[in-house]
């Protein structure tokens, strides 16, 4: 079967009234730009309130739809076949020879549902149903017709041409991305974080990313992990710019001057504030942890609240209900697993102490990094002037 055109199914995007238009157009565009990754030249178009991918001349099938599978605003990718216009019987001919290509197996049931959006053409749409249903029948005794729960529901629509479809492949849904605004993803080199980003980025967030790196006790093959987690996270948002932070001063101060059971919070703190920065320098509207209740020492209600403290922009966390076989399966989906379970240890693991405060009291944590005031601001300061600027694209 060769397809000349996808039909694109959005979900959310029809319900925007006066506004759907510039959800419409942004989800053109990511459209536009996941197909550069696709073997062929498209032409991607919006119609009567529907969006059109056409192909011109040779592209690649797989590559085309795994790469619309990826674009956050699409709910259903629809293989169509196009025909010219002609008359009825002609008409009957092309739904029949559709069918013995379609469906090698013809032991199905079936239901004909056809739009005539050009009122020209001399047959309605309850016509067409029931004379292309019938010519399918004598064509092929052995399928039968279900009006309520078909096997295959064929959708016939007549427009400046013929456009026939009945496949509908799953697309991620979600909303366009860069719809509402963008955010700062603390990305580690962990299961979790890349899920979070991917979460609230299928909402139509766009994302830029702070990794805290501490060379020498991180190596860079746990740096280039992250990237490579970036990478894959880009695939679905479009290109990240992910911010790498040298951290080691910062912790070494903190490891040297502070309890050590209070070093996570500490060091989650003073990380929350430097991706505070980056983010407002940015532009961007809140950031993302992939913290999870209770997960680890650090994500205990008692932990969340003394990190909060630090921050004035929202802190969205995705996954803070969630189980860590169901982020699993999140991050298996997305393809970031086997790349999140690499032996690289990342900055925090290496300074994690023996046996840390879970239930941590905000005043006793102010006082501790008051023990880090005499250098702590030019560490900060120096490790934002050093941060790297990774263009990271999927």
């Amino acid at each position: 079967m060769t397809y000349q055109t996808f039909l694109i199914k959005y979900g959310e995007i029809a319900i925007k009234g006066k506004n759907r238009y510039m959800f419409e157009d942004a989800l053109v565009r990511q459209i536009r730009f996941a197909l550069r990754s696709a073997e062929g030249t498209f032409r991607v178009h919006k119609c009567q309130g529907r969006i059109y991918v056409d192909c011109d001349g040779y592209y690649d099938y797989e590559e085309t739809v795994e790469a619309l599978k990826k674009v956050f605003g699409i709910v259903g990718i629809c293989p169509v076949v196009r025909t010219e216009v002609k008359e009825f019987e002609e008409l009957k001919k092309d739904i029949v020879a559709y069918v013995e290509k379609a469906y090698p197996d013809k032991n199905l049931t079936f239901k004909v549902e056809s739009r005539r959006a050009k009122k020209t053409y001399p047959v309605n749409s309850m016509e067409m149903n029931c004379d292309l249903g019938e010519a399918i029948l004598d064509a092929f005794p052995e399928m039968r017709v279900d009006v309520h729960h078909p096997d295959v529901l064929l959708n016939v629509e007549v427009r400046e041409e013929v456009y026939i479809y009945s496949h509908i492949i799953p697309g991620p849904g979600g909303m366009p991305i860069g719809t509402n605004g963008t955010a700062m993803l603390l990305l580690s080199g962990g299961i979790d974080s890349p899920v979070a980003g991917y979460m609230v980025a299928k909402r139509g967030v766009g994302l830029d990313a702070v990794y805290f790196h501490a060379p020498p006790y991180t190596s860079e093959r746990a740096k280039q992990k992250v990237v490579d987690l970036a990478k894959k996270v880009a695939a679905y948002t479009g290109p990240i710019r992910l911010h790498v932070v040298n951290f080691t001063d910062i912790q070494l101060s903190i490891y040297d001057k502070c309890p050590h059971d209070e070093l996570t919070i500490i060091m989650r703190r003073y990380m929350m504030r430097i991706a505070e920065t980056l983010a407002k320098k940015c532009g961007c509207l809140g950031l993302i942890t992939g913290e999870s209740i209770g997960q680890v020492a650090s994500q205990t209600m008692q932990s969340l609240l003394v990190t909060n403290e630090v921050c004035t922009l929202p802190v969205y966390r995705p996954l803070i209900g969630f189980d860590k076989q169901e982020i699993v399966e999140i991050s298996e989906k997305i393809d970031t697993f086997e790349t999140s379970i690499l032996p690289y240890e990342d900055c925090c693991t290496i300074f994690v102490a023996k046996h840390p405060v879970t239930k941590p009291k905000l005043d006793v944590i102010q006082r501790s990094e008051q023990r880090l005031s005499e250098d702590i601001d030019h560490l900060v300061e120096a490790a934002l002037e050093t941060t790297e600027i990774i263009e990271v694209e999927g």
